[in-house]
């Protein structure tokens, strides 16, 4: 594996390249699960730090910090960007997970309605609607567009790299949203969600509907803290809605983005910039941001990705026994049918040119054998229900979290306007999808 970035290389320089990742990993999810759940009232409202938290800030606080570490522990970039290749194909088996829970709630789900239906309206127009008044009253001019049209992720970085250029303004704005994403994002959603759950103003599905950005570590880490908060039958169905939201947001968002919500920025763009835009030192400083800022990391081979499998699955099960004392015995049936579901949804991918996303087949196959339509349904879910899926997110984050680092010499020269304009954008997504869905539900 071969890859190149800011001068670095990334490569297979010892025989075995990944084992020192995987150890660093092990080390920072095991100390998470150790620390578990840490709740601290706020206001009228409390937050929720879950150990996916904590895994994410401790594996990015070890990149900051890597000079000062022996070599031995030192996470360099190298092995930065290794836990970058790794975390895609991980949290295929987070989607697997969801999935053999959507398919038993299937007729929750169609009970839901319009509902399911109209939040995916309030995740895209919720980003322009509370980020690009910000962004112009801020300074920031054309690079609002690209920070505000989306939550950023790589299908809207294709989108206006491929409309605007990634040197263009709507390029660094989209690019500071992909950052702030990638380096924040699963730990602002987090306290954002839990604290707004603990406000008890939304239905709890409402608020899973809202979780579903389209970026698996968000939706992972806003769902369990809404979850965390319900008894155990709400906190099921508040990760089965936030999957099928997550799902709905993956497989049309890149059509919703490209002719629905990108048109609505620049129109809102050009209505509101003369009557709130300002000239600051922002609007000057974007231009030092480079495309070559965005890491492109190197695709893994087939036994590498099999690798990754094996190595989440056990620290699933590991974590799944510290945190909820479920025994290796019990949930390794349940691991295998995870396994065989990426497995399958991941060689449904590459048989069609990966033109739909592995984690829309991984979804699809895992919902599949956990549907009432699937001969041994009830088997299916009894064995992988043993499996809790907040076990799931600790290691899954880790990976996210040792990855953080080398994105922050890019991430310091974007300043801080543009980077509190992308977590309004966040805030935005989630809170605009979740009034929609409570509209509906109730």
């Amino acid at each position: 594996m071969q890859g190149t970035y800011a001068g670095h290389v990334v490569g297979s320089d010892t025989k075995f390249p990944f084992l020192k990742l995987y150890i660093f990993t092990a080390i920072v999810m095991l100390a998470a699960d150790w620390i578990g759940s840490v709740t601290f009232n706020v206001g009228p409202g409390k937050v929720v730090l879950l150990p996916m938290v904590w895994a994410i800030i401790m594996g990015g606080l070890l990149g900051v910090f890597r000079q000062s570490m022996p070599p031995l522990f030192r996470v360099d970039t190298a092995l930065q960007f290794r836990a970058a290749a790794v975390l895609q194909p991980a949290l295929l088996l987070f989607i697997a997970k969801l999935g053999l829970m959507v398919g038993n709630s299937l007729p929750k789900l169609a009970a839901a309605g319009w509902a399911l239906a109209f939040q995916e309206l309030g995740h895209f127009v919720g980003t322009i609607l509370i980020g690009l008044p910000l962004a112009l009253l801020l300074g920031i001019k054309r690079e609002a567009i690209g920070a505000t049209f989306s939550v950023g992720r790589e299908p809207s970085l294709a989108i206006i790299g491929e409309r605007y250029g990634m040197d263009s303004p709507e390029g660094r704005g989209v690019l500071a949203e992909y950052l702030t994403g990638t380096l924040f994002g699963a730990v602002f959603i987090a306290v954002l969600a839990g604290f707004v759950a603990s406000l008890n103003i939304f239905h709890p599905i409402s608020l899973a509907m809202g979780s579903g950005v389209g970026s698996g570590s968000m939706m992972a880490a806003a769902s369990g803290a809404i979850a965390a908060q319900q008894t155990p039958e709400v906190a099921k169905d508040v990760m089965t809605f936030a999957a099928a939201s997550n799902l709905i947001t993956t497989t049309i968002g890149t059509y919703f983005t490209l002719f629905i919500s990108l048109p609505l920025a620049v129109y809102g763009y050009r209505f509101l910039e003369p009557i709130l835009g300002r000239t600051t030192k922002a609007s000057t400083d974007q231009s030092k941001v480079s495309a070559n800022d965005h890491a492109e990391v190197p695709e893994l081979s087939e036994v590498q990705k099999w690798g990754v499998w094996i190595v989440a699955a056990g620290l699933t099960m590991v974590s799944d026994r510290i945190l909820y004392g479920t025994s290796l015995a019990d949930t390794f049936p349940g691991m295998v049918v995870m396994l065989v579901a990426v497995a399958i949804g991941d060689l449904l991918a590459r048989i069609t040119g990966r033109k739909i996303p592995a984690v829309c087949w991984v979804s699809l196959v895992a919902m599949a054998i956990t549907s009432p339509l699937f001969p041994w349904d009830a088997q299916m879910v009894a064995i992988t229900g043993k499996i809790n899926f907040l076990a799931v997110t600790p290691v899954m984050l880790t990976f996210a979290g040792l990855s953080l680092a080398k994105d922050l010499p890019a991430f310091r020269r974007l300043g801080w306007r543009i980077v509190l304009v992308s977590f309004a954008a966040n805030a935005g997504t989630f809170l605009g999808a979740t009034l929609v869905a409570e509209f509906f539900h109730r």
